[in-house]
């Protein structure tokens, strides 16, 4: 199915990844986040879609317990309760301006007029994050 709408669970990879989280153990899911955001975040050459397109799920994840942050989405993203994200709100923030750095396949899959309600989105999470971030 691939990508079907904008929004940070709105495609397979995302998805697939929301039940990753559901599937591991309780105590595992903080370090899955940590880890799919280091990726990203660490990335210097040319960001790979499929771990953009994961970053920004568990940037949603991260933001959605900020203040003011969105609810994640109830179909796609994760059912089973996350453990408090808030102390990776950097990490996200990294993650995040990755993703839209150039090398990044997602930012070019994104570009022009069609990719706009997604770098908006995009912009959400990355306000919820940095409102309150020290």
């Amino acid at each position: 199915m691939g990508t079907w709408d904008t929004g940070p669970f709105d495609n397979d990879i995302a998805a697939d990844f929301a039940g990753d989280l559901d599937e591991a153990a309780e105590d595992e899911r903080a370090g899955l986040l940590r880890d799919a955001l280091a990726r990203a975040a660490g990335t210097t050459g040319h960001l790979d879609a499929d771990v953009a397109d994961t970053a920004v799920a568990a940037a949603a994840l991260v933001a959605a317990q900020c203040p003011g942050g969105e609810p994640t989405d109830p179909v796609y993203g994760p059912e089973e309760p996350l453990p408090d994200l808030t102390p990776l709100r950097r990490l996200a923030l990294d993650a995040l301006d990755r993703v839209v750095s150039e090398p990044s396949e997602l930012l070019e899959l994104w570009a022009g007029a069609e990719g706009a309600p997604w770098r908006a989105g995009v912009e959400r999470i990355r306000l919820s994050l940095v409102s309150g971030t020290p």
